[in-house]
């Protein structure tokens, strides 16, 4: 078996409109965007330098149909930058760009081949004895397991399986095209190049499984370092590494309070917890989550001011690191003993709204009236899952301690 090189990636989500951050920094969003737009370039700079004999995608080069074909046209330019080199690229549709979802089109190079949607097909690199086995999206949805359908190994050949799947799950990934890695392992193949889940993961190691993860962090539950990973294989023998291709990354910053703290104190205690993320950003831009927890006598002045104080907690982080941005301050502090609340005469009030979760209709109403909200937002800004940049929970919680706290003021 002769030895060549390969890169593995997935979810590029080009043209992801990132828009949860829109709707809170607009020149934050757009600098996750054009990340998206680097961590490909980058992969493929990577692919070029390293002279890789093929080059795969498991699944979601395009977040969403194109509002125009400039998102189309880069990705044209980047492949036909691999076409150059002779680097032969296979793409398989996931479900963000499944032949039901994206109706714009660009003739790509003569390097890039598609699985095909229908049923599984196969394609054959003669000159290593590389087979790649693997089937598109249709349909956003797919719910049948695709797996169980892929072709027989060709014999004496290395043989590739490209799948976008959620497997036996993977929260909080929709449970796409699922499958056992015991129904991978059926197949009889020596990699199985997957996509759709968005972190890093070898699931197995016989055969190797792999889901690479995204290029790029696309929201505050994707934190950390993102990629592709090259492939060698070696006389049959298979290893792998990690290619970093990210430009700007999510954290999370958890900060306790004392019920003594001022607000003053509260952004000491921010700058203090900064430094080690330093290290994390690997000198990358950071957007950060900020939550703060714990009882609080600082509790309704700080909610009633909260984008004063938001303000005071994003030139903190500004101190720490000039590249560090406060992608949401989120407070989530409890009343010190109910006092704050007693003394302003909004105990009953307090006592109404603090509940724990909210009834069903409560959810269902909130739902109606942020796809209201969301209908109206400019420029699309408004469309994905989260189109005003939180889950309703959440949204209710912020809503009903703004209320509380400014009870409390007027009382």
């Amino acid at each position: 078996m002769s030895s060549f090189r390969f890169i593995h990636a997935a979810d590029l989500h080009l043209g992801s409109p990132f828009q949860g951050l829109a709707l809170k920094d607009a020149d934050l969003a757009e600098l996750f965007v054009e990340a998206s737009r680097k961590a490909f370039s980058a992969l493929v700079d990577e692919a070029v330098e390293r002279k890789v004999d093929f080059f795969i995608v498991a699944g979601d080069v395009y977040d969403g149909d194109w509002k125009d074909n400039k998102i189309g046209l880069f990705f044209n330019r980047e492949v036909a930058r691999l076409d150059r080199a002779g680097i032969p690229v296979f793409l398989l549709k996931g479900n963000h760009d499944a032949e039901s979802v994206i109706t714009r089109t660009i003739t790509l190079p003569k390097n890039v081949s598609e699985f095909p949607t229908a049923k599984p097909g196969t394609f054959r690199l003669e000159n290593l004895k590389v087979a790649l086995h693997g089937q598109g999206f249709a349909e956003r949805s797919a719910n049948e397991n695709l797996a169980l359908a892929y072709p027989r190994p060709e014999a004496g050949w290395f043989n590739i399986g490209v799948l976008h799947t959620s497997l036996t799950g993977r929260e909080p990934h929709a449970p796409y095209a699922p499958c056992s890695v015991e129904d991978l392992r059926s197949r009889g193949y020596d990699y199985w190049a997957l996509g759709h889940v968005h972190d890093f993961e070898i699931v197995a190691q016989d055969p190797l499984v792999v889901f690479p993860g995204n290029l790029q962090g696309r929201s505050i539950r994707e934190t950390g370092a993102k990629g592709a990973v090259l492939v060698t294989v070696e006389d049959g023998r298979i290893a792998y590494e990690r290619l970093i291709t990210d430009s700007a990354r999510f954290a999370e910053l958890s900060i306790a309070v004392e019920s003594d703290d001022t607000p003053a104190a509260l952004l000491r205690r921010v700058e203090d917890a900064l430094e080690p993320l330093v290290d994390v950003m690997e000198g990358r831009p950071l957007a950060l989550r900020v939550r703060m927890t714990g009882k609080s006598r600082a509790r309704n002045q700080l909610l009633s001011k909260a984008e004063d104080f938001r303000d005071e907690v994003q030139a903190a982080c500004h101190r720490g690191h000039a590249d560090i941005w406060l992608e949401k301050l989120d407070l989530r502090l409890e009343p010190d003993d109910g006092a704050s609340e007693r003394s302003s005469g909004t105990l009953g009030l307090h006592g109404l709204l603090a509940m724990e979760g909210f009834p069903p209709e409560l959810l269902e109403e909130a739902a109606a009236r942020i796809a209201e909200i969301a209908a109206r937002l400019p420029g699309g800004s408004g469309a994905g899952e989260l189109p005003l940049g939180d889950d309703i929970d959440v949204l209710l919680v912020e809503a009903r301690d703004l209320l509380v706290s400014r009870a409390a003021e007027a009382g």
